[in-house]
């Protein structure tokens, strides 16, 4: 009859038990999770470079965030300035009808108060705000950029010559506004002071083509200026594509660190189910054994 050599094996069948449950739990959690790593134990190195990848993760969220909102800003200001283009494409065509000559007093008073018109057009344009702040304006943004003395139907700039940048990726910085004084007040193209000429001239029927001129240069300065907006949306989509790259590339980088291949947790998990149930098995066999210790009673 088969005996027990060892009367005190408890604490190595209790250690067996502990160490194939363990490994059902392992293979348990790898197989719910997706991944080989759930704690810090599991692969210190790993859990390592996973923190810093999540960091990673973060900081392009966190660009991806700030370039959205920036986006939306930029996009605001380039259209207000597709309008401004607008306003003095359609004052130099007017000023042009009436610099010919042909047209009475009475015609260029008309043509004169639609001048008026775009000016004050021009100036709700150049005081366009986005979310509670002038765009218009440098860094003043909480200040009107522009205001209209109606006495002297004269255009003063409020706002200051400071531009503003905004980090748009890790090292990467752009030029996210341009003052209003460079857009509508530029010595090379005031586009305020033009418009106000051009009704003057209209009105008086002298030097309508001298005016016309200064609203021409006021047109082409405000097309250069805005250029800088034009740069600034290509260099966002640029960013935001290296940024949901660079996420890619790290939820793969950490697949390959962390992840497990389903079909083999099934079978770890599996495996160790049947480890666990055969280690019970034998514990309950080899406790049911008499020792030596019976015996000698």
């Amino acid at each position: 009859m088969p005996i027990r050599l060892d009367p005190n094996l408890l604490p190595r069948l209790l250690t067996a038990i502990q160490t194939s449950q363990q490994n059902i739990n392992t293979a348990t959690q790898q197989l719910a999770s997706g991944r080989s790593v759930n704690q810090l134990s599991d692969n210190p190195a790993a859990v390592a470079e996973l923190v810093g990848n999540h960091n990673q993760v973060g900081q392009d969220d966190q660009f991806l965030q700030n370039t959205g909102t920036l986006q939306t800003r930029l996009q605001v200001s380039d259209s207000t300035l597709s309008s401004a283009v607008a306003v003095l494409t359609r004052a130099v065509s007017i000023g042009t009808e009436g610099a010919n000559g042909t047209l009475s007093a009475a015609d260029r008073q008309a043509v004169a108060g639609e001048v008026k018109g775009l000016s004050s057009q021009l100036l709700s344009l150049a005081n366009t705000t986005y979310q509670g702040t002038y765009i218009f304006s440098g860094t003043a943004v909480t200040t009107q950029p522009f205001t209209l003395n109606a006495a002297t139907n004269a255009v003063t700039y409020n706002g200051n010559a400071n531009t503003t940048s905004a980090q748009i990726s890790s090292g990467n910085s752009i030029n996210s506004s341009v003052p209003g004084s460079q857009l509508f007040t530029n010595a090379a193209g005031d586009a305020f002071g033009a418009l106000q000429n051009l009704y003057a001239s209209l009105i008086s029927g002298t030097n309508v083509g001298q005016a016309v001129s200064q609203v021409n240069s006021a047109l082409t300065q405000v097309g250069v200026q805005r250029v800088a907006y034009g740069n600034a949306l290509n260099q966002i989509d640029l960013s935001q594509n290296f940024l949901n790259q660079d996420k890619i590339n790290l939820s793969s980088q950490e697949n390959t660190l962390v992840g497990v291949n389903p079909a083999k947790a099934a079978t770890d998990f599996s495996q160790a189910q049947l480890a666990n149930q055969s280690t019970l098995s034998a514990t309950g066999r080899v406790l049911s054994l008499p020792t030596l210790l019976d015996f000698i009673k």
